[in-house]
């Protein structure tokens, strides 16, 4: 399965913002973002006035929005037709797809440092979903599905340390964590104004939309 390899840091200064791709470390002084934050490539800070086209403003949004929730084009594309199938507005749609997911949901709950690890844990079959072992990163969770970590699995020291930190980044409303018992529970669908990340949306549908 293709996957991006190279430093997750380039992508945030790639996008200008930090996406917090690398768990705790980009809350600490040594995020590579906040020592370089200019574009990767370039030898340092340089004043530019650049006068970006449309085009340009929607693709980057769009691999903004890839890479915050890890995922490659084919697949973002697939999320974006079942979005644009859905009642509702589709950007809106296409958000609540990615948040379904349940590395994303592993990682909101705080059992991994970030989506990535996330996806790692969940491939190596430590979760379970109803009581289920479900080892497929992009598995779309619905109201009431409990999320575990397996009786085997919770003395690994990254999740402990994961679960330490989860107030720096908070349990979102449509989910409740039940940190003692290492269980979570999906209590509705997560609503736009519940997704806290700066993405606008609107971009990626003019993306596509041409």
């Amino acid at each position: 399965m293709a996957r991006y390899t190279g430093p997750v840091c380039r992508l945030c200064r790639r996008e200008g913002m930090k996406l917090f791709l690398k768990g705790d470390r980009c809350y600490t002084d040594k995020c590579s973002f906040e020592r370089r934050s200019y574009p990767p490539g370039q030898h340092g800070p340089v004043q530019r006035r650049e006068k970006y086209s449309d085009y340009r403003i929607q693709l980057r949004e769009k691999q903004k929005v890839k890479r915050i929730y890890g995922i490659l084009e084919k697949q973002f594309r697939l999320y974006y037709e079942h979005a644009e199938r859905m009642k509702g507005i589709t950007g809106t749609n296409l958000l609540i797809l990615l948040e379904r997911r349940l590395d994303n949901v592993v990682y909101r709950l705080g059992f991994a440092s970030s989506r990535r690890q996330a996806r790692h844990w969940i491939r190596h079959g430590h979760f379970l979903v109803n009581g289920r072992k479900v080892n497929i990163p992009s598995y779309e969770v619905d109201v009431g599905d409990v999320i575990e970590v397996r009786e085997k699995s919770r003395d690994i020291p990254q999740l402990l340390e994961a679960l330490q930190t989860v107030e720096r980044r908070g349990v979102p409303d449509w989910l409740e964590l039940d940190k003692d018992n290492f269980r979570g529970i999906v209590k509705a669908l997560p609503t736009r104004e519940s997704i806290d990340i700066p993405i606008q949306e609107q971009l990626i549908v003019e993306f596509y939309s041409k």
